[in-house]
């Protein structure tokens, strides 16, 4: 049996235990001791007998008829002085002894109750108390039949106690053996769960959690070996460079010093893009601040006025763009690098659009005239150092980190970055803002 059944059993016992007494008392408080109610009508006949035959028996009589309910029952029926009999009672039995009431004594089996309270029975009546012991009071059978319904009520709360903890333990035994398996690092293992399981939710998140962290690893392992081979062709460019360097002639030397630095710019380069995109990776929340979208857009075509000279710009702005709340800086990164990718694979026609869709949606969209992109290939544009085969090369590949610092800049923004073949003949990339 798994250990949170007997926590369980525990908690439903301590639980139905404190309800009953919790009841008991209140029942006591509210309407009287539940077990002298019991105690009472086990010993209504004797008190009947008191009550009907002895005092209302003549006061010349009333002696006789005592000792002849003695003489013919099992009851020893004593009289004793009031203060003896006060002593052996508490307070509230002593008051209603001294009102003249019936008081049982469940423990000792007996009840006291005073013969009158004005002397009419015979000379100091008043002071006399009427003890009656041996009583047939039985409580015992009643306690019983609480136990016994206390059982009862515990068996059918356990029962299904027992089948749901059974379940949850199973459960929870297999999220803890998957969990071992992530650990050792078997993050293909997947935790099998019903639906209607209460712990289906909480293993739909690890298998997820497991996902993603698979798909992490994944990456970052062929982003290792993309920037080892990134890497590795500048280098041998460098060290092949240098070698002919040492013995080539001035003019020689020259070209090859310039071929050098230009490696070397493309390091830098490639460096300074790995470490934007490892900013946005750990990027959580902007800096956010209302900014005119126009603005924004006519800045970035300003910043690269040099780039785009000899290029035939089209710019289509909405009147209605308004303002965005977001990092303008990221965003102006991001639509300059769409505007790079245009100017390296178009043929000297940009066009730069922005409007609104509905109330609360900004489409803002490059377009080029250029060969476009494959449908095949529209789907992994966006990874990392993935390049389409026709464009690696040093002068227009790139690295093949533009596209993917691109979306990582919209998705910040809550907002998406898809590629279609434009009207213009090349590729069209439309950002979707909220």
């Amino acid at each position: 049996m798994n250990r949170i059944f007997w926590r369980f059993v525990v908690l439903v016992l301590l639980a139905i235990t404190l309800a009953s007494f919790a009841v008991y008392f209140a029942i006591n408080r509210l309407f009287g001791d539940p077990l002298e109610e019991i105690a009472l009508r086990q010993v209504s006949a004797q008190i009947f007998l008191l009550e009907q035959y002895v005092d209302k028996a003549p006061a010349d009589e009333w002696l006789l008829r005592l000792n002849k309910v003695r003489e013919v029952s099992n009851l020893n029926i004593d009289l004793i002085p009031l203060p003896q009999a006060q002593s052996a009672l508490d307070g509230d039995q002593r008051y209603a002894l001294q009102r003249g009431e019936v008081v049982l004594d469940i423990a000792s089996k007996s009840f006291y109750r005073r013969v009158d309270l004005n002397d009419s029975k015979y000379a100091g009546s008043a002071g006399d108390v009427i003890h009656a012991r041996d009583l047939p009071i039985d409580v015992g059978v009643v306690l019983k039949m609480e136990a016994l319904r206390y059982a009862i009520v515990a068996l059918f709360l356990l029962l299904p106690i027992a089948f749901w903890s059974r379940s949850h333990w199973r459960g929870l035994q297999q999220l803890s053996g998957v969990a071992d398996e992530f650990g050792q690092g078997h993050l293909n293992t997947r935790i099998q769960l019903s639906e209607s399981s209460i712990l289906f939710p909480l293993a739909d998140c690890m298998n997820q959690m497991a996902s993603r962290i698979d798909v992490l690893l994944e990456t970052h392992k062929n982003l290792l070996h993309s920037v080892s081979h990134e890497l590795r062709t500048p280098i041998a460019r460098l060290e092949f460079g240098l070698e002919l360097l040492r013995n080539a002639p001035q003019a020689v030397q020259e070209k090859r010093i310039a071929a050098m630095e230009e490696d070397i710019h493309e390091l830098n380069a490639l460096v300074n893009e790995l470490l934007d995109l490892t900013k946005l990776d750990q990027q959580h929340a902007l800096k956010r601040q209302s900014f005119a979208i126009d603005g924004m857009l006519q800045d970035c075509l300003h910043a690269m006025e040099h780039q785009l000279t000899g290029q035939d710009i089209k710019l289509e702005l909405a009147s209605d763009l308004g303002e965005l709340n977001g990092d303008r800086r990221l965003l102006l990164r991001a639509m300059g690098n769409l505007l790079n990718n245009a100017i390296k694979y178009g043929n000297g026609v940009i066009r730069l659009s922005a409007q609104r869709s509905g109330t609360d949606q900004i489409m803002m969209t490059v377009e080029d005239n250029g060969p476009g992109i494959p449908v095949v290939e529209r789907s992994r544009i966006f990874d990392v150092f993935y390049r389409i085969d026709r464009s690696r090369d040093r002068h227009t590949g790139g690295f093949g980190l533009g596209l993917a610092i691109v979306q990582k800049a919209i998705q910040l923004h809550g907002g998406s970055v898809v590629v279609e073949e434009s009207a213009l003949g090349g590729a069209k990339f439309i950002v979707s803002l909220r």
